[in-house]
């Protein structure tokens, strides 16, 4: 397999479906923030959020520090906003939709759903004007929180919505999957579909039963997937949701796998590898890229050097992320076109 130039992977045509904005933030938002709230974080506990080391660690615990101690203004989430599109945009991401925890942003943060609703979609608004990329903002259930409190977000976003249409594209469901299954979330989804909203939902990211990736499907309804990998378990179910085309948005850097797969295994062993031999359509995505230390162009050169993906991969996979996003069929053709172009060009200078 010929090696492509990190160029080819800075200069690819880009959508992003799987990012959390809490994990966008940059170092030096965060120490603002810490000084602005005086928070207990000491500097060598913010620079620790920023190191990565063979076994990473502690992501989730910045996000809900951030929640809990450093945001209380929807300018806040307005700022995380500016600074994740500028920066998106700036390695190719045409259009992305991101996450937002309203739960914990109302209960912790003290920032109402409107609000900051409102602040998103003024730096979204912005960043297509100034950037270029396009957006859609995902409110994602709290599933360390309760069904009721799932519920309740669910009937925020249906009742901010007008005004707000072409801004929230639909729901998910974030943070730690262990020992919260789909099925506790089956009213909140089924609110969500009854009112139009697309769905989707993290499964099968913390090596939990692959039966957690069919309940999603089958129960809550998703549109797609985030990560999905233990599906790659129960392959006969696995080639029913390829067959399906359901998109599963993984993630190259997932921590789950880097801390438990031996350094020297890890990429050979990810279930990323076996994902597509299964028929089923992934696409890259970062995550939560400054707190991974990854970047868009990062995370689809990690798909080719460390996975060995060729250059039809990539651009199936490119492919896969125009048909999972949340606009309109009109749209991804113009994209499909436009991309597969650049692609192509980009492809055949690499060679």
């Amino acid at each position: 397999m010929t090696v492509l130039p990190e160029g080819f992977f800075q200069a690819l045509p880009k959508v992003e479906l799987h990012c959390h904005l809490l994990g966008t933030v940059r170092r030096a938002t965060l120490a603002d923030w810490a000084r602005r709230e005086r928070a207990p974080i000491t500097d060598a506990e913010i620079e620790s959020f920023y190191t990565r080391g063979e076994k990473p660690v502690g992501v989730l615990r910045v996000l809900r520090a951030l929640e809990q101690q450093l945001m209380c203004h929807a300018d806040d989430l307005e700022r995380l906003t500016r600074e994740y599109l500028a920066a998106a945009a700036a390695h190719g991401v045409r259009h992305a939709e991101f996450f937002w925890n309203p739960t914990g942003a109302a209960r912790d943060s003290g920032i109402a759903y409107r609000d900051g609703l409102a602040g998103i979609a003024e730096a979204m608004a912005a960043a297509e004007l100034e950037h270029g990329i396009t957006s859609r903002l995902v409110p994602a259930i709290d599933r360390e929180g309760t069904p009721r409190e799932a519920l309740e977000m669910v009937r925020w976003v249906v009742e901010h919505r007008r005004g707000f249409e072409a801004v929230v594209a639909g729901i998910g469901i974030d943070y730690r999957e262990t020992d919260r299954p789909p099925e506790l979330f089956a009213e909140a989804y089924a609110l969500a579909r009854r009112h139009g909203l697309k769905t989707t939902a993290h499964a099968g990211e913390f090596g939990c039963d692959w039966t957690n990736v069919r309940t999603a499907v089958e129960l809550l309804g998703v549109d797609r997937i985030d990560h999905g990998y233990t599906v790659v378990d129960a392959p006969a179910y696995a080639r029913r949701l390829a067959e399906r085309g359901i998109v599963f948005t993984v993630v190259p850097t997932n921590s789950y796998y880097l801390r438990t797969l031996p350094k020297e295994r890890w990429a050979q062993d990810h279930p990323i590898r076996r994902m597509p031999g299964l028929g089923l359509a992934i696409h890259p995505n970062t995550d939560d890229p400054t707190l991974h230390l990854v970047t868009p162009s990062e995370a689809w050169r990690k798909m080719h050097v460390d996975f060995g993906f060729d250059a039809a991969a990539l651009r199936s996979f490119m492919l896969n992320g125009i048909a999972g996003a949340w606009v309109d069929d009109s749209l991804k053709a113009q994209w499909r076109q436009r991309f597969g172009a650049e692609f192509d060009a980009l492809a055949a200078g690499a060679g």
